[in-house]
């Protein structure tokens, strides 16, 4: 495999977007020690964008992929405005990352409207690389074994698994893509801190990732 990428997955420790980037069998940080989602919903209704609580009030930037970009969001619908409002946002995010990358954009508003801090700098890093190699995403992507807990500070914590082993490599330069075999290292465990800020919209502020993950490929 290429040492440049698998799927380019979480770049930075501690600060990563949620996508595909990092050389093979490497990993963004994270649960070290504890590979286990407490809590997580693994069952039950699932809903492709869990929107209907989501905010209204702030203009939202279009998501537009390309064609050949699928996703399923495993995320049950939960009751609770405030996580579901959390899944909502973070596939939002998810997406508005892609679209970076897709774009060739490392500064795109797209993910920055949904991430600041360490989590918006890694997505900067993580969309760079595929700039860099000029290198976008192309298959399908899977995520699920969602968990959000709503703090008692005003913040949530978000726990999630994607799985990768559809989603491969397209290089902008020749139209080729760089398709991979099926592998352990493809299931990545994320892990981050959202809050909500003033126009009612949850932001990504902390996102690190453990590849490999035992727990998601239970």
């Amino acid at each position: 495999m290429n040492r440049r990428t698998r799927l380019l997955t979480t770049a930075a420790v501690g600060a990563a977007a949620a996508l595909l980037l990092t050389a093979c069998g490497g990993g963004g940080g994270g649960s070290k020690g504890n590979d286990k989602i407490a809590g997580a919903d693994t069952g039950g209704e699932t809903s492709a964008s869990p929107s209907a609580s989501a905010s209204t009030s702030a203009e939202r930037p279009k998501i537009e992929l390309p064609s050949d970009l699928t996703y399923t969001f495993e995320w049950p619908k939960t009751g609770d405005k405030d996580k579901d409002a959390v899944l909502s946002d973070g596939e939002q995010f998810i997406k508005a990352v892609d679209m970076a990358i897709a774009e060739q954009d490392p500064l795109h508003k797209a993910y920055r409207f949904y991430s600041e801090g360490t989590a918006a700098a890694g997505s900067q890093k993580f969309i760079q690389e595929f700039v860099d190699y000029k290198d976008r995403i192309t298959g399908a992507k899977r995520y699920y074994n969602a968990n959000v807990k709503i703090n008692t500070d005003g913040t949530a914590g978000f726990v999630y698994c994607e799985d990768q082993n559809k989603a491969y490599n397209k290089s902008l330069k020749t139209g080729k893509t760089e398709v991979t075999p099926k592998s352990k290292d493809n299931y990545v465990l994320y892990n981050s801190r959202l809050r909500v800020n003033k126009q009612g919209i949850w932001i990504t502020e902390k996102l690190t990732s453990q590849r490999g993950s035992s727990a998601c490929q239970s």
